[in-house]
């Protein structure tokens, strides 16, 4: 059986697998992500443990495809150093990077919006130019009904019930969003989770994006979310103008934010309530949505 992450845990795989960092001091990360748990590893870098099999998967990912894409981009990224294998008991892969200050963007909250508008506008822009031969697809890559579409209808009946939105209004939105175009182009990377606990700050503005156990190719729609999960009406269209998007993946990216908003809000409130975090961005995250198809 697996054990629990925990500091002596990390020591112990450290040590077995890279005795070079051995002595180094090791400092969990408070974190409300759900697939990894976080240590620094002295002053400089960062081990992570995935918490499923299913993120597991993203190890190899990220080993393989960060080197490539991380030169292209106007942003610090993380850095992978070292691939770990199971052991110690721990029964999953699990990654060394190099370590990134600042703190994350809900716990440390941007103060500066528009720079933080433009700078992650422009992040998505350089991402899709960067050559996507042979990347995987992302889990958000494809049609926002591929990713929550089957959860939605309920999602939104029960949110309704308990008074938390408009269910015909969402219900109307919705099914606006089932009708738009979708992407024919070819797919172009995406980094499928730019949530605020994903962005860095430091002193009020944005430093970083991290956590690319997303990043895959595909429609970029679901890279548009940020601009309703983190901006407000004011600094959105520097988002949009700085991510160089035209107007169906826009508002495919509205829709994203819709469906993900309302399906992660009861999931993580209602369902299986062990994310108040997640699900407080969830609900701003369709609130900002359903205000503009209002």
């Amino acid at each position: 059986m697996q054990s629990s992450p925990d500091e002596a845990l990390v020591r112990r795989l450290i040590a077995a697998q890279f005795p070079q960092w051995a002595e180094l001091s090791v400092t969990p990360v408070r974190s409300a992500g759900t697939d990894n748990d976080m240590y620094r590893l002295g002053d400089s870098l960062a081990v992570r443990l995935p918490k499923t099999a299913d993120t597991a998967r993203s190890i190899g990912k990220e080993q393989r495809w960060l080197p490539h894409i991380a030169p292209h981009l106007p942003m610090p990224v993380p850095v992978p150093v070292g691939k770990g294998t199971p052991g110690e008991g721990f029964d999953l892969p699990w990654s060394v990077y190099r370590w990134l200050d600042g703190g994350n963007a809900f716990d440390e909250p941007i103060a500066d919006l528009g720079h933080a508008a433009v700078e992650l506008g422009r992040f998505g822009a350089a991402l899709r130019r960067v050559d996507a031969s042979g990347g995987p697809k992302s889990f958000r890559g494809g049609h926002v009904t591929e990713w929550g579409g089957e959860h939605m209808a309920g999602a939104v009946h029960a949110l309704a019930a308990e008074g938390s939105l408009d269910g015909e209004l969402a219900t109307s939105a919705w099914e606006s969003v089932l009708r738009l175009p979708q992407w024919e182009r070819p797919p172009v990377w995406v980094h499928g989770d730019l949530l605020p606990g994903n962005l860095l700050t430091r002193a009020g503005r944005l430093s970083a994006v991290i956590d690319f156990g997303g990043i895959g190719t595909g429609d970029p729609a679901c890279d548009m979310m940020a601009a309703w999960t983190l901006l407000t009406p004011e600094t959105r269209p520097l988002f949009r103008e700085a991510a160089e998007v035209d107007d169906a993946t826009w508002d495919r990216g509205r829709g994203w934010a819709l469906c993900w908003g309302v399906v992660t809000d009861h999931y993580y409130r209602v369902v299986n309530p062990v994310n108040p975090v997640l699900a407080s961005i969830a609900r701003r995250t369709f609130a900002q949505a359903l205000a503009e198809y209002a």
